[in-house]
């Protein structure tokens, strides 16, 4: 049986490196944890990865077209993180020129609590959620 116990990693294809690491290292907080010549960077997001490959590398190469407008490869996925005052979030997430949706609720994996979805560099919708045990 398997048994999810949370977001392992998830591999985002760039053709703006220094972009996807300024909004991911820098604003999100997620520090570099690994670099490989053939193209991979891999950040670390609490007890997950997210993956940043360059399309222009070896390995991008590999992974067929760079991303398109119309053309995303995921949908959105969800960071889970801390709980934070929501106004100063979204303040915080303004300061740093990230465009965003409003606080909602919606359902994840801890049940229902509310989230706000988010947009980087290359279009990838990534929707911060706070942690909240579940009872």
């Amino acid at each position: 049986m398997i048994e999810i116990q949370g977001l392992d990693h998830v591999v985002l294809r760039t053709t703006q490196l220094e972009q996807m690491l300024n909004f991911y290292r820098d604003v999100l907080g997620c520090p570099v944890e690994r670099e490989l010549p053939e193209g991979l960077t891999q950040l670390r997001a609490g007890n997950a990865l997210i993956d940043i490959v360059t399309v222009d590398s070896p390995l991008g190469k590999e992974g067929g077209k760079p991303p398109q407008q119309d053309g995303r490869n995921m949908d959105h996925f969800c960071l889970q993180i801390t709980p934070r005052n929501e106004k100063e979030l979204v303040a915080y997430l303004d300061n740093h020129g990230v465009q965003h949706s409003d606080f909602a609720k919606r359902y994840g994996a801890q049940g229902y609590g509310r989230s706000i979805y988010l947009h980087d560099p290359e279009g990838n919708v990534v929707e911060l959620k706070p942690w909240v045990p579940v009872p």
